[in-house]
């Protein structure tokens, strides 16, 4: 049996040797290289719910830690560990990864050697971020990231604007992290050290954490992203191939908000409570603006890419909340967004793979020939709304039970995000399925309901849907501790 120290390593190494193995694989046994890679990511995902079987929910300590030498002169180590806060992130990364390859295993084409080494190094990056307890490593992960899904978009995108839309989502999030880089030199030469463990212990001026507060939140705000920094975000789904848009949706969004969970928040609490009107005024302005931005979009992933920005600031909002159900709820929520929204863009996808077109204007009434993909559509247009009985509602009630408590107009001016959300959601769909078909610009030889491997590609994230809006304790459990741990060290 794997002994639980070495889970971590063990799947990260896992996920680097499939990477070089998948380099090195002959050109000419392409579907060979995808079986492997998927056998590969699916046994990563099988491995890593280890991680949730042994959890200890009694401690808020960091479980399974791995540490290894990097710069011992200097005081840095290369540490791994999860705790309450990261163990489902870890989690819904292992497994979006498999249901990406399965979902497009008929769609990606060409350089798939390419394709499977992106994915593998991104997912063994991504494990990296959520794990790492090293502030100067977390960057190096987090800005590493960036590179294969760089190369995602600009290799793979569907249209001529991929290019821009790369370099787009390259730059603004590397320009935003400069700010984190000097701060974390700035805590290096101050304290000695860039170990998380040893940083939360460590007490900065009032001046000096409201400086690094800014700086860590001109990164992590890019990420997430927030009012006026989200411009990137739109373009970089519309142009990326159906498994990037889920990737970014579904995990690169909640490194921003893992963030300001893991660091920000602990490291600089005195900066977090002073800054809160900004990040709730911020946060109110791109959960309405967002949202009445989707209402008038004709692309079918515009219209996801902005209602995730709307669900992703409601998260903020949740964060900054500094109570219990807040911060619980926002986990929650960031686990349920990162279902629900990559559901969405596979189901799009599945569309986009027949028709190849994302304009919304061409669709109409696909309810008639294609009735399975139109109630999982429709089942997951619910839960985006935040339907009773799914995760969102969980989800979005604790932040607003949390944000309640802290203030009352912040409450009603994010709630509004739901009512908006019914409205761009609800009619998309309306448009999507019911009406008469327009075969004048689908064609009537092209119509197929879903295949196979993209049902069971969706099918586990229906039923983590299901699960968590009817018992969210199984989630909320290992939770508890980390996060009333967190909340004393910011009183």
């Amino acid at each position: 049996m794997l002994h639980t120290h070495n889970i971590l390593s063990f799947l990260i190494g896992s996920l680097f040797m499939g990477a070089f193995l998948s380099a090195l694989w002959p050109s000419r046994y392409e579907r060979g290289l995808k079986i492997f890679a998927l056998n590969l990511s699916f046994f990563v995902f099988f491995c890593s719910l280890f991680l949730w079987i042994w959890f200890d929910q009694s401690t808020a300590k960091f479980q399974f830690v791995t540490s290894f030498p990097w710069f011992s002169s200097l005081n840095i180590n290369c540490t791994f560990g999860v705790d309450g806060i990261s163990l489902f992130l870890v989690l819904l990364t292992t497994l979006l990864f498999p249901l990406c390859l399965l979902g497009s295993w008929h769609s990606i084409q060409k350089r798939i050697k390419e394709y499977v080494v992106c994915f593998l190094i991104m997912e063994a990056f991504l494990i990296c971020v959520f794990c790492v307890m090293d502030l100067l490593l977390f960057y190096i992960f987090f800005e590493g990231v960036l590179i294969p899904m760089f190369v995602l978009i600009g290799i793979w995108g569907s249209r001529e604007r991929k290019i821009r839309a790369a370099y787009l989502f390259f730059l603004y999030t590397l320009f935003g992290s400069l700010f984190m880089l000097l701060a974390i030199l700035y805590i290096f030469v101050k304290t000695g050290t860039t170990d998380y463990e040893i940083l939360a212990h460590t007490t900065f001026s009032s001046f000096e954490q409201k400086i690094l507060w800014l700086a860590f939140f001109a990164s992590f705000a890019t990420k997430v992203p927030m009012l006026p920094m989200h411009i990137w975000l739109p373009e970089a789904h519309v142009e990326a191939p159906t498994a990037g848009s889920v990737i970014l949706a579904g995990i690169l969004l909640k490194l921003g908000t893992y963030g300001f969970l893991r660091f920000s928040l602990p490291l600089f609490p005195e900066a977090s409570y002073y800054f809160t009107p900004l990040v709730y005024t911020m946060a109110t302005l791109g959960v309405i603006y967002t949202s009445f931005t989707a209402i008038r979009q004709t692309d079918l992933k515009r219209i996801i890419a902005y209602a995730s920005v709307a669900h992703m600031n409601l998260v903020m909002m949740g964060l900054f909340s500094f109570n219990l159900p807040g911060l619980e709820g926002a986990l929650l929520q960031s686990l349920s967004h990162g279902f629900v929204s990559s559901a969405l863009f596979l189901c799009i996808g599945v569309l986009y793979d027949r028709y190849h077109t994302r304009m919304v204007k061409y669709y109409s009434g696909l309810v008639h020939v294609m009735p399975i993909s139109m109630v999982i559509l429709l089942f997951f247009t619910m839960a985006n709304i935040g339907l009773p009985g799914t995760s969102s509602f969980v989800g979005e009630f604790l932040i607003l039970v949390g944000i309640y408590q802290t203030n009352t107009t912040v409450t009603f001016l994010g709630a509004t995000g739901m009512i908006l959300g019914g409205g761009y959601s609800l009619w998309l769909y309306n448009r999507i399925a019911y009406g008469n078909l327009k075969t004048q610009y689908l064609g009537m030889t092209k119509f197929s309901d879903i295949s196979k491997n993209e049902f069971f590609a969706v099918l586990p994230l229906i039923m983590g849907t299901l699960v968590m809006g009817i018992y969210p304790e199984v989630f909320l459990d290992p939770m508890h501790v980390s996060v009333n741990h967190l909340l004393t060290i910011i009183s």
